[in-house]
Formats: C-alpha cells, structure tokens, sequence
C-alpha cells in the first residue's frame, strides 16, 4: 500500500505533522520539534522522503504518546499523552488507542528497526505488521 507521502517531498510530510501539533517548529540544526516545552522531536536531516518522516514519527514520538509523564501531576501527564495521540493519529490518519500506542512504541520505539517501522509504515498502519517476524534480526 502506498503511504500519501510515499517517496514524495519530506517538506510536506513535515509541514503537514506541524500543523497536527500546534507550536511546532523546525530550528537550526533540522530538528522538528512537536512539543517544545517537554522537547519531543526528531532529526529530519537524513529524510529524503515523506515516508522517512512518517517513519521517524512512528519511531521517536510513540513513547511520549504510549507512556510520556514530563509532569509531576498524572492528570497533566495524561492530557500531555492524550494530546500527543491525537496528533499522531490526525497525521497519520489512523484511530490508534493507548493501548495501540504502547505496542507501536513496543516494537518500533527509538529506531529499534528501521525497516520494520518502513514495512509498518508502507502497510498503511496494519497492527499485524508488528508481529510479523523476517528472520532472527527481527526478534523484537
């Protein structure tokens, strides 16, 4: 399945992901920074593509959505995963739970795999995805 961003411009696929998460910005050194007050971000140097961008939100922003507590107060932690949630499923246009975000960030968190996050990705978002193994390097 082909991603609305596939091999296309990653300027778009990062304006677009702006524009989920109010108060974003890319500074100096390409970082695309999602959250600035508890600094979610991710390196766009090395995307050439909109799927690459795609992919590194998948791998470097899950956690905050999964599990992120940057605050002292639950109630604030849980509002800051919440909106992380919607933000990641408004970009990648999916209805993923908590539960869903804990699991993506499970086997895809922190580039963990890279080329299963692509798969993942280019599958359109299929949970399945996740389990299926390739060989031992995929042991997750």
């Amino acid at each position: 399945m082909k991603t609305r961003y596939g091999l296309g411009d990653p300027k778009a696929a990062a304006i677009d992901l702006m524009r989920c998460f109010p108060g974003s910005f890319i500074n100096q050194r390409l970082e695309l920074i999602v959250h600035p007050r508890t600094n979610q971000y991710f390196l766009l140097e090395d995307c050439h593509t909109g799927d690459d961008v795609v992919a590194k939100s998948v791998e470097w922003l899950s956690r905050a959505a999964a599990k992120g507590q940057p605050y002292d107060k639950e109630r604030n932690n849980q509002a800051f995963r919440k909106m992380m949630q919607q933000g990641l499923n408004e970009f990648w246009g999916t209805d993923f739970t908590e539960e869903d975000f804990y699991k993506i960030y499970q086997h895809l968190g922190n580039a963990v795999n890279h080329e299963k996050t692509m798969r993942f990705v280019r599958s359109g978002f299929d949970m399945q995805e996740l389990e299926v193994s390739y060989g031992a390097a995929e042991s997750v």
